[in-house]
């Protein structure tokens, strides 16, 4: 129940949600959940070396794991919900990209809604918030529910094409403040 997922994401996954958005030419980049580091590294790839980057895992495993895949990623043992903690920690009161792998289809409403807040909060006007979503959440109450909390938060909200090779096939959405 706390990773929500039963392997990591695919490569080509990893590709397409760091591929959405330039990431070289962002301030600031915050990873939710990246679980044993397949997203972290696409990442780190991609970000310009001026781009403050840091990533909250709550699962102390996958801290250990991406900090081995990920040796130059800065990787905190933390919630979601404290963004805004850690981005007053590295100097940034905001942030232009948050990236997540967060397990959004296993959430209740009220932590759905907390997590959004948060996210929403911690992003600069502008600012992009792209999200992993599995396709069985397009019919599930809670991927509903999920979609319908980001379309009334954000100003713009799309989907992705869905990557069938993926374990679970996945998609991605891709929110504007």
């Amino acid at each position: 129940m706390e990773t929500g997922a039963i392997v990591s994401s695919s490569a080509k996954l990893a590709k397409l949600i760091v591929g959405i958005s330039d990431l070289s030419k962002k301030r600031c980049v915050v990873e939710l959940g990246p679980g044993t580091g397949t997203l972290t590294k696409e990442i780190l790839q991609r970000i310009s070396p001026e781009t403050s980057f840091f990533s909250l895992e709550i699962n102390g495993q996958f801290v250990k794991a991406t900090q081995r895949n990920c040796p130059n990623a800065t990787i905190y043992h933390a919630s979601a919900l404290e963004i805004k903690r850690y981005l007053i920690q590295h100097n940034q009161n905001t942030c232009d990209s948050i990236i997540s792998a967060l397990p959004w289809g296993i959430f209740g409403q009220n932590l759905q809604e907390k997590l959004l807040e948060s996210i929403y909060e911690s992003l600069d006007d502008g600012g992009e918030f792209l999200t992993i979503a599995y396709i069985f959440g397009l019919i599930s109450p809670p991927g509903i529910r999920f979609r319908e909390l980001l379309n009334k938060r954000f100003r713009k909200v799309r989907r992705s094409k869905i990557i069938w090779g993926n374990v679970f096939p996945a998609f991605v959405y891709h929110c504007v403040k």
